[in-house]
């Protein structure tokens, strides 16, 4: 499945973090192509030009062009030399380095480069360096040109990243459990659906792609069925249960706000020789005893 990676042109965004690194899988994804027989073009901006080619045996790095952003990336040290545009006119004259047949270009990395030019430039950049001008019928499939760019998607935010997987034909996000590695890749392709894929593998030292399976979870130890439970309430300092004493005590209990159809009886019918009580009302002088006006003292 990741070996399909090669398959396709255009842009090929592999998107790693902090805990899942990504060039190991562009290394591996550069030493295929040079082993299919395709021109490879790295453009170097991270690391050193020997620290990318170690792990390589002399047949891949004597097929692999280097070009090293990496020593002098503001070009101080040669100007005479050096491309008056800087990452910019670098990055547009892999196109020119290509020529004909099927080639690869590999971004290390893309991060590098949007921290050096702005998104939309890169952005266009990226799409006439992977001849997405073309019509699909135009392109020969032996004048490919691929586009391995390497993202940490953890530095940039949701903009250029999204302006990024619109551009990219395969997305590959890489994660993993276990102390696996996993991939997953979407495929964009003219005229289909997208097509999301999960493949688990394994670079080993001399960066070949080993693919496996899907690791499978740690089982949880079954429970011994005969461990006797434990009552939670035997060490409390008081019941949550009652007897049945108990119990007959609460349920005879009135409590003072229940208003029982007794007391409301022994309140509106007075028994025998239970003293009953009147109000007695003597008007003062200046009430006001007119019900027709009854606000005629406010003086209104």
């Amino acid at each position: 499945m990741l070996e399909s990676l090669l398959a396709l042109g255009g842009l090929v965004l592999l998107r790693d973090s902090v805990e899942w690194e990504g060039r190991s899988l562009l290394k591996a994804l550069v030493k295929k192509s040079a082993l299919c027989g395709e021109q490879v073009h790295v453009l170097g901006c991270e690391v050193s030009e020997e620290e990318f080619r170690e792990g390589f045996d002399s047949s891949i790095n004597n097929r692999l062009v280097y070009h090293d952003l990496f020593r002098d990336p503001l070009s101080w040290s040669k100007p005479g030399k050096a491309l008056p545009g800087g990452p910019l006119e670098a990055l547009r004259a892999l196109d020119k380095r290509t020529g004909s047949g099927p080639a690869t270009i590999a971004l290390d990395s893309l991060s590098w480069l949007l921290h050096h030019l702005p998104c939309p430039i890169l952005c266009q950049t990226l799409h006439a360096l992977s001849r997405q001008d073309s019509c699909p019928g135009d392109t020969l499939p032996g004048e490919q040109v691929r586009v391995l760019g390497l993202l940490h998607e953890e530095l940039h935010g949701p903009g250029p990243l999204g302006a990024l997987s619109s551009l990219a034909q395969t997305e590959v996000t890489l994660s993993g459990t276990m102390g696996q590695a996993s991939a997953h890749i979407l495929y964009r392709r003219p005229r289909q659906r997208p097509t999301l894929q999960t493949q688990w593998f394994s670079i080993l030292p001399d960066f070949s792609l080993e693919l496996q399976v899907e690791p499978l979870l740690e089982s949880q130890p079954p429970s011994d069925l005969h461990t006797p439970s434990v009552d939670p309430t035997t060490h409390l300092t008081f019941n949550l249960h009652l007897s049945k004493k108990e119990r007959e005590a609460k349920d005879s209990l009135t409590l003072p706000f229940q208003f029982s159809s007794e007391k409301q009886q022994a309140l509106l019918r007075p028994g025998l020789g239970q003293a009953t009580s009147h109000i007695f009302y003597e008007p003062d002088a200046y009430d006001d005893l007119d019900q027709e006006d009854p606000d005629d003292d406010l003086d209104v």
